[in-house]
């Protein structure tokens, strides 16, 4: 895997969005770059993925991906993460028996409450679980301290970021339509296009379009509006068009939906690009003069482990890509010594601190009419007039996203229902033993039939993206569990402030409101007391337990900031403490805001780069 060349321009740690668009950047420059990725490189296609996912005994959006969740492959023993040399967190570790078990779970979990959200460690793979949401973020989102007096300000204003956003749509290839997005103080430049037209809207979303006419929140309407999605709905930098296979989440089928492979790829062309896959950073080492020195690396040829190579990299400037986790796992390690006790980069004492997630509420019902879900992209309209508003001074804001797989998230539809009609049984609710009766109906034939085309056609649910505030309480520390590369395992302490709670509660009125409009019938469950990802709180007078699920949006960490005593980089990602050491990605947001994070991702990536080249002259 090692290559002799040390004579590097940048070594970026991490190949998921930020690192591939940085690479991307920086080669088209001609700067020799190298990225240290910790799982496995791209590889030549997707068909080992799809295998992968297609014979897992659980699709969830870690299935496609190395290493396996289950060993042996197909078996349902979960992988003991303490084995695996580059360990990655899995949904299927969220129950009440597993959540704190350093053999089930890679997160070593303090609680009190489970952090939810997972993320993949293959090259490019932090996205790949990605739906291909590419909202902007609104002006208010970068200024709530001022507005709202809540959270923080953002070191930037939304009209600062827009020519990048601007580049970043490009680079993904946004499908939308400037005059559908142009709400809640969102502006374009004149004249611009998304590179793409819309992706057309779902007879899911028509149906809860036509419902909602007219209907207000808190004075605030509710509108469905197309979702700018990272999609083709024309063929677009080597892709196909979205063909509408419902599976954008773990993996398309088809690659229409962009991923950072694209950019890496991309980046690999330019000649000045290489990539160390199976190598994971595990040291950035300072100089006497502040600057860093150079990053210690561990290799493995086997996912089980143990290390097979070891070395130091050196460059002219240094990128840390590895997520809002691993992130500040590397720079907490690092302590040179002694040198550094609280690790590199730290001096405000903020790394690992502000871990942030869109917690997310799920509710789910049958409409009167079919509304035809299972086909097309799992989302493609939602909710987003509520996203900003007044009420941010008291509570949490959210977006809501209106699915196109009818109840596959929530009970893991269609085949759930199917099992429950064929072996007599009400897991779903849409087999409830019939009056007189003790116990469902087992069907067939056209019974079966008819009750499948009855119920499954009417399913469709809400997600509804809670905005979490930033709490020094919530962190990413260092655990005493060790992998098998003899680091330690990441350490996360996770809860939800009182303001995000009533996020919730506004989020449940708000479901029930649309789905009386609709009259539709809502199924959505209540959570066993038990649940790690669940919550008691006030709705009317009486306590309703609540249930989170992780949107997948990690985000805070080292986090930007104005000030260095109170943040870990500034508008550029660059290190306060180290000026050649960026830090980028989602761990540098200040707070999580109101959309799903990756379009601002890409657009920071591209600023970042930016300022590295001229900082390289």
């Amino acid at each position: 895997m090692s290559n002799p060349q040390t004579d590097y321009d940048v070594v970026i740690v991490g190949a998921g969005a930020s690192g591939s668009i940085l690479a991307k950047q920086l080669g088209l420059a001609g700067k020799k770059v190298l990225v240290l990725e910790a799982g496995a490189g791209v590889p030549p296609n997707i068909n080992a993925f799809m295998q992968r996912f297609y014979t897992s005994v659980a699709k969830t959006p870690e299935s496609p991906y190395t290493p396996d969740l289950f060993t042996p492959p197909g078996s349902g023993n979960l992988t003991d993460p303490s084995t695996l040399a580059a360990g990655r967190p899995t949904v299927l570790t969220l129950r009440a028996d597993n959540w704190q078990d350093p053999h089930q779970a890679y997160l070593i979990q303090q609680g009190p409450k489970a952090f939810a959200s997972t993320y993949e460690r293959v090259a490019g793979g932090t996205m790949r679980h990605w739906l291909g949401t590419s909202l902007r973020f609104l002006p208010n989102d970068f200024q709530m301290q001022t507005v709202y007096q809540q959270e923080v300000n953002w070191p930037i204003t939304y009209g600062e970021l827009d020519p990048w956003y601007c580049k970043a749509e490009t680079e993904i290839g946004v499908s939308a339509n400037v005059a559908e997005q142009s709400f809640l103080g969102i502006t374009f430049p004149q004249g611009y296009n998304y590179p793409m037209q819309a992706i057309p809207h779902s007879l899911v979303d028509d149906a809860v379009d036509a419902a909602t006419q007219g209907m207000t929140w808190e004075t605030l309407p509710v509108n469905v509006t197309g979702t700018p999605a990272g999609r083709n709905s024309q063929p677009y930098q080597n892709r196909r068009v979205c063909a509408g296979n419902t599976n954008c989440i773990p993996i398309c089928p088809i690659q229409a939906k962009y991923d950072p492979s694209v950019s890496l790829n991309s980046a690999l062309d330019t000649g000045n690009v290489t990539v160390w896959p199976q190598t994971v950073a595990s040291h950035v080492t300072i100089g006497e003069d502040k600057q860093v020195s150079g990053i210690d690396y561990v290799q493995y040829q086997q996912v089980t482990g143990p290390a097979t190579a070891s070395g130091t990299v050196t460059a002219k400037i240094y990128v840390i890509a590895a997520h809002a986790i691993e992130t500040p796992r590397l720079l907490l390690m690092s302590k040179n010594g002694g040198r550094y006790p609280n690790g590199v980069a730290n001096t405000s004492g903020c790394v690992g601190q502000n871990l942030m997630d869109h917690p997310l509420y799920l509710a789910w019902a049958l409409a009167p009419q079919p509304v035809y879900p299972y086909r097309g992209p799992l989302a493609t309209a939602g909710i987003e007039s509520l996203r900003d508003g007044a009420f941010r001074s008291e509570r949490a804001a959210f977006r809501i996203e209106i699915g196109n797989e009818g109840w596959n998230f929530a009970v893991g539809d269609p085949d759930t229902t199917t099992i429950d009609f064929i072996n007599g049984m009400n897991v779903s609710q849409l087999n409830p033993p019939a009056a007189g009766e003790s116990a469902p109906s087992a069907l067939w034939g056209s019974a079966l039939v008819n009750a499948l085309n009855h119920g499954l056609s009417r399913q469709f649910r809400l997600g509804f993206l809670v905005e979490q505030s930033p709490e020094a309480t919530n962190y990413v520390s260092l655990s005493d569990e060790l992998d098998p590369l003899g680091l330690p395992r990441p350490e996360i302490h996770y809860d939800l402030s009182d303001y995000t709670r009533k996020g919730f509660v506004a989020a449940k009125q708000v479901a029930d409101a649309i789905f009386a409009k609709m009259g539709a019938t809502q199924y959505t469950t209540t959570p066993a007391p038990n649940d790690p990802t669940s919550f008691e709180y006030e709705v009317d007078g009486k306590p309703t337990r609540f249930k989170y699920f992780g949107a997948g949006h990690i985000v805070g960490t080292y986090r930007m900031g104005s000030d260095p005593c109170t943040s870990v980089v500034d508008a550029n990602q660059r290190s306060w403490d180290h000026s050649n050491l960026y830090l980028v990605g989602s761990g540098t947001f200040p707070t999580v805001t109101t959309a799903n994070p990756t379009l601002t991702i890409a657009a920071f990536s591209l600023k970042t780069a930016d300022a590295i080249l001229q900082q390289l002259g």
